[in-house]
């Protein structure tokens, strides 16, 4: 495990089916194929983070229970992290 700051976010809702978990990150991939720009989204919101993750040594971890809801999270590495002087 990396020390460091652990950030989360996660929520009670539907859940994301198992298969599409390893597609979240990319581009232009949308789950509900029923969306589109004019009606939620780009697409690109998850694979903007999975590479500003990657720039800081860091993974974007996603875990999801259909019907209980999806948790995302990322440790920053403590070496990037800012020290008080207080």
């Amino acid at each position: 495990m990396v020390s460091g700051a652990e950030f989360c976010v996660e929520d009670n809702g539907p859940g994301i089916a198992a298969e599409h978990i390893p597609r979240l990150t990319e581009r232009f991939y949308r789950v509900d194929k029923a969306r589109s720009r004019q009606t939620g989204g780009s697409g690109l919101g998850l694979a903007i983070v999975k590479h500003a993750l990657h720039h800081h040594d860091s993974r974007l971890n996603i875990e999801s229970e259909p019907g209980k809801g999806t948790r995302f999270s990322f440790v920053i590495p403590e070496r990037l992290i800012a020290k008080s002087n207080g």
